[in-house]
């Protein structure tokens, strides 16, 4: 089974209220911060000059644009590649819906998607069979 498999579930108004908290730590600690920081060096390097203060949003601009630059600027460049994922091979497959059967005995959702996965296999394997015998 490949070990980079994540599945993430949010139960409730909690999982939502936790979801919500990751997200804002996120942006507190990677945008938010910065920019105060970039903020203040800006006001404190400009104060003996007749160049005017920013404030907190100007300061996310600025970080935003010193990020920027960094990745333009660098010399090994940023390699973006957009691929679709490989497949599971169909024993991983068993074992990530027998690790789901196990956790989710009452959830009907995930019960109605194992089903719709099932059946989507079992017709892949009769397509198969049926492409195989026609040769």
């Amino acid at each position: 089974m490949k070990k980079n498999l994540n599945i993430i579930k949010i139960n409730g108004l909690r999982g939502l209220l936790f979801a919500g908290m990751v997200v804002t730590c996120l942006a507190a600690g990677f945008i938010a911060f910065p920019g105060y920081v970039a903020m203040h060096l800006w006001n404190y390097i400009t104060a003996s000059f007749v160049i005017p203060q920013i404030g907190l949003f100007q300061g996310v601009l600025l970080w935003g644009i010193i990020v920027a630059s960094y990745f333009i600027f660098r010399k090994n460049k940023v390699v973006v590649c957009i691929k679709t994922p490989q497949g599971l091979s169909e024993e991983e497959l068993k074992e990530v819906f027998a690790d789901m059967k196990k956790q989710s005995q009452e959830d009907p959702i995930l019960k109605a998607m194992l089903k719709a996965r099932e059946a989507e296999l079992k017709i892949q394997k009769q397509d198969e069979q049926e492409s195989q015998s026609s040769k």
